[in-house]
């Protein structure tokens, strides 16, 4: 499972309807509605809010615009409520240089056209439900070496 801290408009397609999937299980996960996946480290951040339901699903919202924007019919059904425009959580410097590396390397092997229209950002926009702090890779991160 991967939530991208990311904006979605840096996903290529194969990206875009990943995060919508699994954005959609760790809607799931926190509604209690499956026994899988409950302790997935990408989930602590929406958890350690007062409300991660509406956490996930203002996330969730995120997502289906950018799908729009694109042209593409993602179910909004499938979203248990209406986003929090006033919710925000933080994400770091550091989580968000981690994995900007990370979504470059899978762009450069899966999607270099996509990675050619962002070769010039250090760092990416983030999701709209994010804002920058300064700070370390999360500590809820499994950091995995770079081949």
């Amino acid at each position: 499972m991967r939530l991208w801290s990311v904006h979605p408009q840096h996903l290529d397609r194969q990206g875009l309807v990943a995060v919508w999937r699994e954005g959609l299980l760790a809607q799931r996960v926190l509604a209690g509605g499956t026994r899988g996946y409950r302790h997935h480290p990408q989930l602590r951040r929406f958890r350690e809010v007062p409300s991660p339901g509406v956490s996930i699903i203002t996330y969730l919202h995120g997502i289906a615009d950018e799908a729009a924007r694109r042209g593409y019919s993602f179910d909004r059904g499938k979203i248990l409520g209406p986003p929090d425009s006033w919710l925000s959580l933080e994400v770091s410097t550091g989580q968000l240089a981690y994995e900007w590396a990370r979504l470059r390397a899978k762009l450069a092997a899966r999607s270099p056209e996509v990675l050619a229209r962002w070769a010039d950002v250090e760092l990416p926009e983030v999701h709209p439900i994010f804002i920058v702090v300064p700070g370390p890779i999360a500590s809820w991160e499994v950091v995995t070496p770079r081949r």
